[in-house]
C-alpha cells in the first residue's frame, strides 16, 4: 500500500497547516484555554470557506466528497497546531447524515454545515459506562409520530454552540441514532471541567426530549460501530499531530540544552530515548494511514484496522508525552511552557472513543470470529 500523498492531499495538508500557523497560534491558543469560547468565530469562518466542514461530504450538498485520508491529514494538523473548534465533531456527524439520514434531514442539515452556517457533535458516551455499544444505556421510545429520549451523556465535545447533537441511545433494546436540536426542550448542556485545555467537552442530559420520527437515522448497530471506527481513526490522526509535534519539540530542547559542557542530545541514552519516541510516531502513522486507506477503500479488514490503530496510537501517545516531559526535565512541569498543553491533549486523545483495552478488547474478539469462520 501506497503510504505518499498526492499533490492535491499535500496541498491540503500545507494550507492546512499554513492556515492554522496563521490564525490559530499557540499563545492563542493559550488565550482560548483561559476562556469559555468553543470557537474562534473567526477560525470557524476561515476553515469552512477552505472547505474542512464539507470536506467528506457529498458534492450534491456543497461538500468535496473526499473521504476519511483528507479528514485524518485535517485532523493531524489540528492535533499538531492544539486546534480548537468542532471540524471533526461535525465531519462524524455529517458523514453519519449523509449515509443514514432522510432525504428530509439530509437537504437541511448537511447544506448548513458546509457552509459553516453551524456545527454538530455526537453525544455518545455514557458516565462510568465503556465507549462502546455496550455502554449506551441513554433510551428512545416511540410515541405517536415520533419519539421521546431520556438519558446522560458526557465528554461530548463542543456541545456548548452546537445546532444539532447526534444522539446514540437504545430503542427497544436496540441502539440506534437520532439526529437532536441542542436547543430543543429537555435538554441541558453543562460544561466540564477536563485535563484538556485545548478542547470544550459537555455533559448533556435528555429528559423526555420529543422528536418527529425523520430525526430517526437509518443507521442500526453495524453502522454505529462504523461510525466509532471512523471517529477512532480521526482521534488517531489528532493523537499523531501531537506526538509528532511533542517529539519536534523534545529534539529541540535537547538541541540547546547544555550540561556538562555539551548538548544533552549528544548523550546516547538521550539518543535513544528520542529514537523511541520517533518509533512510536512513525508507527502512529502507518497505523492510522491504512486504517484510513482501508476504510476509504471498504477493505474486508478495516474495522481491524481501525481497532489495531486506535489501541497502539491510544497507548503510544501516553508514552511519548512520558519520554518528552522526561526528557524536558523541570522545565516540561512548569505552566509557561508549551508542553504541557500537549501532554493534556495525548492523555484526552488516549481515552476518546474508547482508551486501548477497549480497542484491544474488540480486535481480539474480531480475530476469534474470524478464526472461528475460516
Amino acid at each position: 500500500m501506497d503510504f505518499e500523498l498526492s499533490e492535491e492531499q499535500d496541498m491540503l495538508r500545507e494550507a492546512s497547516r499554513g492556515l492554522l500557523a496563521e490564525r490559530a497560534p499557540i499563545d492563542r491558543v493559550r488565550a482560548w484555554a483561559e476562556g469559555d469560547e468553543d470557537v474562534d468565530p473567526e477560525v470557524w469562518r476561515l476553515t469552512a470557506a477552505l472547505g474542512w466542514p464539507g470536506l467528506g461530504l457529498p458534492e450534491e450538498y456543497g461538500g468535496s466528497g473526499q473521504g476519511l485520508v483528507e479528514l485524518a491529514i485535517v485532523a493531524e494538523e489540528l492535533g499538531r497546531a492544539l486546534g480548537r473548534g468542532p471540524v471533526m465533531p461535525t465531519a462524524v456527524v455529517g458523514r453519519a447524515v449523509a449515509a443514514t439520514g432522510t432525504p428530509a434531514v439530509r437537504a437541511e442539515v448537511l447544506s448548513a454545515l458546509v457552509a459553516g452556517a453551524g456545527w454538530a457533535t455526537w453525544a455518545f458516551a455514557e458516565p462510568r459506562a465503556p465507549w462502546s455499544l455496550d455502554g449506551v444505556r441513554a433510551t428512545a421510545r416511540a410515541e405517536a409520530d415520533g419519539f421521546v429520549l431520556d438519558g446522560v451523556k458526557t465528554a461530548v465535545q463542543d456541545a456548548g454552540g452546537a445546532r444539532w447533537l447526534l444522539v446514540t441511545a437504545r430503542e427497544d433494546g436496540v441502539p440506534a441514532s437520532f439526529l437532536v436540536d441542542r436547543t430543543a426542550p429537555g435538554v441541558t448542556v453543562r460544561r466540564q471541567q477536563v485535563l484538556d485545555l485545548t478542547r470544550a467537552f459537555y455533559e448533556i442530559r435528555f429528559e423526555n426530549v420529543r422528536l418527529p420520527g425523520e430525526r430517526r437515522l437509518t443507521a442500526g448497530p453495524a453502522e454505529i460501530e462504523r461510525l466509532l471506527d471512523e471517529a477512532s481513526v480521526l482521534r488517531c490522526a489528532d493523537a499523531l499531530g501531537v506526538m509528532a509535534r511533542m517529539l519536534e519539540l523534545t529534539v529541540e530542547h535537547t538541541t540547546y540544552r547544555v550540561q556538562f559542557g555539551r548538548p544533552i542530545g549528544s548523550f546516547q541514552a538521550v539518543k535513544h530515548a528520542c529514537a523511541d519516541m520517533a518509533l512510536l510516531v512513525h508507527g502512529a502513522r502507518a497505523a492510522t494511514a491504512y486504517a484510513a486507506m482501508t476504510a476509504d477503500a471498504g477493505a474486508e479488514d478495516a474495522t481491524r484496522a481501525a481497532c489495531a490503530a486506535a489501541s497502539y496510537v491510544a497507548a503510544g501517545a501516553g508514552q511519548v508525552a512520558a519520554r518528552a516531559l522526561q526528557l524536558h526535565g523541570g522545565l516540561g512541569f512548569t505552566w509557561e511552557h508549551d508542553l504541557h498543553l500537549h501532554l493534556r491533549r495525548a492523555r484526552a486523545d488516549s481515552v476518546l472513543y474508547g482508551d486501548a483495552a477497549v480497542h484491544r478488547d474488540r480486535l481480539c474478539t474480531l480475530l476469534r470470529g474470524a478464526s472461528a469462520a475460516a
